[in-house]
């Protein structure tokens, strides 16, 4: 994969906003004051993007010899070794590890019914009488009969 099967240089970035946060987290203990410019700013996005593009299409190699149809870690892993940088690995599969946990522990999102305290029947009987109000409500402005 690499940036000529896309239309333009636009079609793979990363947000602005997102590795200015970056920079800052890391200049804001190391060395406070110092700024960081745009161009800089740019430069290091697209080398990020180009890093993310070869351990991507590394990582999809390695998967399709194994015959398997998604990346994963492991695959991550592999590529990261074959392109000689094992000392990323350690930390890669720490922040995938923790990921994981953050998944397996999310609080489940609770619906609009759960919240409700009613049972389903009671909703659906609820349900049923805001239909026959509206029915009604309809019936009643058209001069058809109120009885439906």
């Amino acid at each position: 994969m690499s940036d000529r099967e896309f239309n333009s240089a636009e079609d793979l970035s990363l947000p602005k906003a997102t590795i200015h946060k970056i920079i800052t987290e890391i200049l804001g203990t190391s060395h406070p004051g110092l700024t960081f410019g745009k161009d800089a700013r740019d430069l290091l996005i697209d080398c990020s993007v180009e890093f993310i593009t070869l351990i991507s299409s590394e990582a999809n190699e390695i998967a399709e010899k194994e015959a398997k149809k998604t990346i994963a870690a492991e695959h991550i892993d592999k590529a990261l070794r074959e392109l000689g940088f094992p000392e990323y690995v350690p930390e890669v599969l720490a922040v995938a590890g923790e990921h994981k946990e953050q998944l397996r522990t999310r609080e489940k999102k609770t619906s609009k019914m759960e919240l409700s305290g009613l049972s389903e029947a009671e909703l659906l009987r609820q349900q049923q009488e805001l239909f026959k109000s509206a029915t009604n409500k309809y019936h009643s402005g058209t001069g058809e009969g109120e009885d439906a």
